[in-house]
């Protein structure tokens, strides 16, 4: 490479975020598939796997504060991958919930999502538990 990284060369943090980046990069890399975004899949996952989820609750599954679950649930809204009802005891709160075209699209990230985790289970190997252990002692230790 032909620049210096200075102080983050070691950083652990750093290399996390050019680490999610490069998958997330590699993840968008799908032919005809302009509006791919790799966050849809985590946040229609939770929906599906958590019927009448809260986005104040789902904001936490997906370790996403309110200010940018918003705008995700707005355009899975907007593309008619969700639906939303309002709780009858509390009119300021909703529950979320796949649409059927919202299933059909987890259906179709799914199967994207999991040939994506075959490359990273290539690049991992079999440090794949004890890399993940790491990765959830990182996340419970600082959240």
């Amino acid at each position: 490479r032909d620049f210096s990284l200075g102080l983050l060369e070691d950083r652990i943090g750093f290399h996390l975020r050019l680490a999610q980046n490069a998958s997330f990069k590699a993840f968008k890399k799908t032919p005809g598939e302009a509006d791919l975004k790799p966050g849809w899949f985590a946040v229609l996952s939770l929906i599906h796997d958590n019927p009448g989820i809260t986005p104040l609750v789902l904001s936490r599954a997906s370790g996403r504060d309110k200010s940018t679950i918003t705008p995700v649930l707005r355009d899975l809204q907007r593309h008619r991958l969700i639906d939303r009802k309002t709780v009858p005891a509390d009119k300021r709160s909703y529950t979320l919930s796949l649409t059927k075209a919202g299933k059909a699209r987890l259906a179709e990230l799914t199967q994207h999502a999991l040939e994506h985790d075959r490359i990273l289970d290539g690049i991992v190997g079999a440090g794949k538990p004890e890399f993940l252990r790491l990765l959830r002692l990182v996340i419970s230790s600082l959240d």
